[in-house]
């Protein structure tokens, strides 16, 4: 069976990030889903706005996402390396191909997996979604 791991912030759902879940799950038989601390969202962006438990239990309906885990930093080679280390077969890290370097694509990479990046929803984003809510152009 071959594991994938996908990692979100999922501050405001959207069919951006379900589609980037669904087109993960299609290229592994088993979905793991890295969702950042709201410390490890702040890190690179502005705090959440939901929870990070609402987060988590939102990212846990989706029928595409067969395992939660808490992302404690931006980067999930760690988080990775400790399922590995555990016995979980990831052999894939997937992420949206608006970022130019996908965080943890040196450790995924090192144990003999792949880095696929889907595509990125140009239609819709939280932060557009937000702009939107304050009445910003």
């Amino acid at each position: 069976m071959s594991a994938g791991y996908a990692f979100v912030v999922a501050d405001i759902l959207h069919v951006g990030i379900l589609r980037y879940l669904e087109i993960s799950k299609s290229l592994c038989d088993f979905l793991i889903v890295g969702v950042l601390t709201d410390e490890a969202a702040a890190s690179y962006k502005r705090k959440p706005v939901i929870p990070f438990d609402e987060r988590v239990d939102m990212i846990r309906a989706l029928r595409c996402v067969d395992m939660v885990v808490r992302q404690n930093v931006r980067d999930p080679g760690d988080t990775i390396k400790e399922l590995v280390d555990n016995g979980w077969n990831i052999n894939l890290l997937t992420h949206g191909d608006d970022w130019p370097e996908i965080p943890g694509s040196d450790y995924i990479k090192s144990v003999g997996g792949r880095v696929i990046r889907t595509p990125y929803y140009l239609r819709q984003s939280t932060t557009e979604i937000l702009e939107k809510i304050r009445g910003e152009p």
